[in-house]
């Protein structure tokens, strides 16, 4: 008798248990996982305006330089266990890198038809969501006001020059690689600066204190963080030199190894998208969609000239940058 009352019941028991597995994996499903170099109000502002768009999706994030997201990473992978579903970090650079060892997973995003092909990758492994360029940064209290590249090796501002270091911040990388990679510049240029008297450090928010105090009043900077500096009343000037700017796009890619690879594909549609475009101008970038407007601060997208930037080749290059920049200006 007890086992035909029983037996109904664990049938009942079953089927619940059975039903809160499948509901339980599908909540887990619309989990997101993203690891992104933004600054922290940035990334905070991005996941909640997704959030916005996909409230059934929750979404961790870590954010971190590029160099330390990625040493994050390559842990994470050599224990078997890589926990970001999405990147959205610095440079496509890294990205490249990523896809050459086999680490990302191509997505062809229906937004891609709206931007310019040297934006992403052709097969989908990776795109640009944004264009941050890295120009000169001047303290205006300075004597000099530079317009070219050149101008940071003159005479008079002799040991007042500081950069970003490329064994520390992506952009930098790609920086050096545009500047070395341009006839009228190139290593010769960095010899020229070290000889007088500039210093690499860090990242670039050391380089922007130290132009906002006057301790080294011109510098290497990112196009963003001068220009917000200045609108908050600080006294710097950006300037995009004469002979033009190099630039990284912060690409979006969705790992291999994602757990929640749909999720993430609703990530990259939505970074692309006019609202995520006009999210990434109100956050004080130039969109990478064309007829998104430039946030205020910014000279018309026409007048900001690009140096010219071949992904690949920094790819195979640059442990050889990065090393003789090392010796050049010390690893730091």
């Amino acid at each position: 008798m007890n086992n035909v009352f029983l037996s109904p019941i664990r049938l009942l028991a079953g089927l619940v248990l059975s039903c809160l597995a499948v509901w339980g994996a599908g909540a887990q499903a619309q989990d997101l996982v993203l690891y992104t170099s933004q600054p922290n109000a940035d990334a905070q502002s991005t996941v909640d305006a997704f959030n916005k768009a996909h409230p059934d999706i929750k979404v961790e994030w870590v954010r971190d330089g590029t160099t330390q997201l990625m040493a994050r990473l390559e842990a994470e992978l050599s224990a078997g266990a890589p926990k970001p579903d999405v990147l959205l970090i610095a440079d496509s650079v890294t990205l490249a890198s990523l896809k050459a060892r086999g680490l990302l997973q191509p997505y062809l995003s229906p937004g891609r038809s709206a931007y310019d092909p040297a934006l992403y990758d052709a097969q989908g492994y990776y795109y640009g969501t944004k264009l941050i360029t890295t120009g000169i940064a001047y303290n205006t209290r300075a004597a000099v006001k530079p317009l070219s590249w050149l101008d940071l090796a003159r005479p008079e501002l002799k040991g007042q020059v500081t950069m970003p270091s490329p064994l520390y911040s992506g952009a930098a990388l790609i920086h050096l690689a545009t500047l070395t990679g341009d006839a009228r510049l190139g290593w010769r240029y960095y010899e020229q600066l070290k000889a007088n008297g500039a210093s690499a450090q860090g990242g670039n928010g050391g380089v922007l204190t130290a132009i906002a105090s006057g301790t080294k009043p011109y510098g290497v900077l990112v196009d963003y963080m001068a220009i917000r500096e200045k609108a908050k009343g600080a006294p710097v000037e950006f300037v995009f030199p004469t002979e033009g700017v190099s630039m990284v796009t912060e690409p979006v890619a969705i790992l291999k190894s994602a757990r929640h690879a749909q999720a993430a594909r609703q990530f990259v549609d939505f970074v692309l998208s006019r609202p995520g475009q006009e999210l990434v101008s109100r956050q004080g970038y130039v969109p990478a969609l064309a007829d998104v407007p430039v946030p205020e601060g910014f000279p018309p997208r026409t007048q900001i000239k690009l140096l010219a930037f071949d992904a690949d080749s920094a790819l195979r290059n640059a442990e050889r940058d990065k090393q003789q920049f090392g010796t050049l200006f010390g690893a730091k």
